[in-house]
């Protein structure tokens, strides 16, 4: 066995630093979600699609959800209430896309 050798034969596949079973949670753009600058995310970057909110972590990392969302990579943007300090916020476009994803535990990897 080859160290590694997952990235020899998917090099465009990042390896992951650490994998932890997190609660999920969906979120969107509206006032009764966010702060008085709804399309802004707490690093000050515009939300987009692969945004996420994590108290955790620190701006800029990236993480994969591969049980709901495969190689789709995340970057960590935006900041929660500070009472959901062990949980992540996925950002969705409309609020009813945010509301069928509801609440979910999966493992998160963090590369």
């Amino acid at each position: 066995m080859i160290p590694g050798g997952d990235a020899l034969l998917n090099p465009n596949k990042p390896n992951y630093v650490k994998r932890m079973s997190i609660t999920l949670t969906g979120y969107s753009s509206t006032v009764e979600e966010t702060d008085d600058t709804p399309f802004i995310t707490a690093s000050g970057k515009h939300v987009r699609q692969g945004i996420v909110a994590a108290n955790f972590l620190p701006f800029g990392t990236k993480i994969r959800i591969p049980e709901l969302f495969g190689d789709e990579v995340f970057v960590v943007e935006d900041r929660m209430h500070r009472r959901h300090s062990d949980k992540i916020d996925i950002w969705f476009a409309d609020k009813q896309s945010a509301l069928r994803f509801g609440v979910q535990k999966t493992i998160v990897e963090v590369l």
